[in-house]
């Protein structure tokens, strides 16, 4: 693969891609209140469009190493879909915390979960279409072996995301709100790895590049 096989259609969802992850994080960022960050109307616009134009230069970039590495560019839109899932999913996360004011316990495993299915029904729809390019039509068998694949990554995330929060605990100087976002972002590393080789070798093997 080369640069050249990017197509006007990669860089109009990479954008997409970009604007959302932007806005996704501002709320994020406004509920674990970082110092050095302030979440005000400039910083937002800033934040947006540095993620919006950042995502395009990745995966510009991406097709270029592919010319050496063939699996690269798959890998790197995969990595922005699971960029745009991960802030879907600590958005959803966090609204619910922000709605409730609960961010340990069971509540805190069960918001997660929830936050977690939202994202994988967005994670289906663009990697099966852009990521791994399906042009056929979705089928019940695809579906369900997704819908397996996930359900393992739901699991080692749930479980990881409560363990880091509910038994490793947030250390002291830490509140609850930021270690809730550690457990959620650490849950996201491990099933990350777990969906890409599910999703590449299982569920849309016959679509490969």
């Amino acid at each position: 693969m080369n640069e050249s096989q990017l197509t006007k259609k990669d860089y109009k969802y990479i954008s997409i891609i970009g604007f959302l992850m932007g806005l996704l994080s501002l709320p994020v960022l406004s509920n674990i209140k970082l110092a050095f960050l302030e979440v005000n109307l400039v910083n937002s616009v800033v934040i947006v469009a540095g993620l919006t134009i950042f995502a395009n230069i990745a995966l510009w970039f991406s097709a270029l190493v592919s010319h050496w590495i063939k699996i690269f560019l798959q890998i790197a839109k995969f990595c922005a879909t699971g960029g745009l899932n991960t802030l879907l999913n600590l958005g959803v996360l966090n609204a619910l915390i922000a709605l409730t004011g609960y961010a340990a316990g069971v509540w805190y495993a069960v918001f997660y979960a929830i936050a977690f299915i939202t994202a994988n029904i967005n994670s289906y729809i663009w990697n099966r279409y852009w990521t791994f390019g399906a042009k056929d039509t979705a089928n019940a068998k695809e579906f369900g072996e997704f819908f397996v694949v996930s359900l393992v990554g739901l699991g080692l995330s749930v479980a990881t995301a409560a363990f880091v929060v509910n038994v490793i605990g947030a250390p002291a100087g830490i509140s609850l709100e930021r270690w809730a976002n550690v457990g959620a972002l650490s849950a996201t590393a491990i099933s990350l790895v777990w969906n890409f080789v599910g999703y590449k070798f299982i569920v849309f093997k016959s679509k490969n590049v």
